[in-house]
């Protein structure tokens, strides 16, 4: 089970380079909210920012630190669209519903510059983004990709490059080419978040860390949310715990644990790179993935640190591991020295389509990123924002998106994660 009640946050590049530090106290004494979020990341700062601006009274409990999961940690790439193609939307909810879903998928984007731009957050936010392809079977998913979203949707951001092109701005042999989104980009994702959290508070939202939650109780017209140590009686509550809600009880997550797999992801930060040495790596600033299963991801940092991770399980020395991928990628960094690892969990589900929705008619939740949450957290926020303040035409879309299970309880997802991660190491050997 992942632990996060009263831990600190974890070690890494981004906890290192934070242009701002939170101490806020625990709850110690009962109080009172129009909405109570539980869950200090992305999606329950985005969601108490957009309810404090229309003016509600919004508390929100955190049980480690503001930032400590994904929201602190991860690759810090902000993609629009999803994981799932736009076909299987179209196929699931009809045209016009996957036409908005698409639409929301930029307005995430949007979002993230609104964000940036009003409330002042220093967080490295770079446009540009470029997926890439092994072989050309996966090229041809690229070009599928960059056919369906310009002829099916009219989105013009998207540039297909080929090997001769992707040269001119990677300094890679490996891929036969690309798709590269100028609207898409990246960020620092502690940054952000703690940016989020400073506009909440400068909002009188009230953030209370190191205050997990053990119960909720729903009474005639309020819910008790109950800490390990207070509690706060409020209207409204969103569970914004993401990959953590396993650590929950029951009586909080009412089974909506099983529709998300918390998949580990691993990073690691070389040394600042001389500016010829960032540039024979990446020249125009842009973040980068490939279209595997298990993918590499990897971006310049401000300081020009290659920020190298991948989707995979924990393993004894993940640091060489890494180092060992990167240097596939960029034989040319071999005597380049690694000065960060560090790994977190993402909230996966089956068929990499988000969840959002209702567990009671006061008890939202949004989970289930699957590899987009630094845009798509932003969105939910407002969607779920949307419904507490009286239209949920939105959520309900979102409502309608079909999200299998995950059967048999905590041991038997630790070991189909296992498995699966043999089984797509196997398919991305092949594919």
């Amino acid at each position: 089970m992942l632990e996060f009640a009263h831990q600190e946050h974890v070690k890494s590049y981004y906890l290192d380079s934070r242009n701002q530090t939170f101490e806020l106290p625990p709850l110690s004494q009962q109080e009172e909210a129009d909405v109570c979020v539980i869950g200090a990341g992305f999606f329950g700062l985005s969601a108490a920012l957009e309810l404090a601006e229309k003016g509600k009274k919004v508390i929100v409990l955190e049980g480690a630190r503001v930032g400590f999961g994904a929201s602190g940690r991860s690759g810090g790439q902000a993609i629009n669209g999803f994981e799932e193609g736009i076909d299987e939307y179209i196929a699931q909810v009809g045209f016009d519903k996957a036409k908005k879903l698409w639409d929301m998928s930029l307005e995430a984007i949007d979002i993230i510059d609104e964000r940036i731009a009003k409330y002042g957050i220093q967080c490295d936010w770079k446009k540009g983004y470029a997926t890439l392809a092994l072989n050309e079977r996966r090229m041809d998913d690229l070009i599928e990709m960059e056919k369906a979203s310009h002829a099916t949707f009219g989105y013009d951001k998207m540039q297909l490059w080929d090997k001769a092109k992707l040269k001119q701005h990677l300094g890679s042999d490996i891929y036969v080419g690309g798709l590269y989104d100028s609207n898409s980009g990246h960020l620092h994702p502690l940054n952000y978040c703690l940016g989020l959290a400073k506009a909440c508070l400068d909002l009188s939202v009230q953030i209370y860390e190191q205050s997990p939650v053990v119960d909720l109780v729903e009474k005639s017209g309020s819910i008790e949310v109950k800490t390990d140590k207070s509690a706060v009686i409020s209207q409204d509550v969103i569970l914004a715990t993401n990959a953590y809600i396993d650590a929950l009880p029951k009586s909080i997550h009412r089974g909506i644990n099983r529709k998300i797999l918390p998949v580990e992801s691993f990073i690691i930060a070389t040394e600042p790179l001389d500016q010829a040495t960032a540039d024979s790596v990446i020249n125009n600033g842009m973040s980068v993935c490939d279209n595997n299963i298990l993918l590499d991801y990897y971006r310049l940092s401000a300081d020009n640190r290659l920020l190298f991770g991948s989707d995979s399980s924990s393993e004894k020395d993940m640091v060489q591991i890494m180092r060992r991928n990167m240097l596939h990628v960029f034989p040319q960094l071999e005597n380049v020295k690694i000065d960060y690892g560090w790994a977190g969990p993402i909230d996966m589900t089956m068929n990499a389509t988000p969840y959002f929705g209702r567990i009671s008619p006061h008890i939202y939740f949004a989970q289930g990123y699957s590899g987009h949450g630094v845009a798509l957290t932003g969105l939910a926020g407002r969607i779920i924002a949307e419904a507490i303040l009286g239209n949920d035409e939105r959520l309900r879309i979102f409502e309608g998106l079909k999200v299998p299970s995950f059967y048999g309880g905590k041991s038997l997802k630790n070991l189909a994660t296992k498995i699966g991660v043999l089984y797509y190491k196997f398919l991305d050997r092949y594919r």
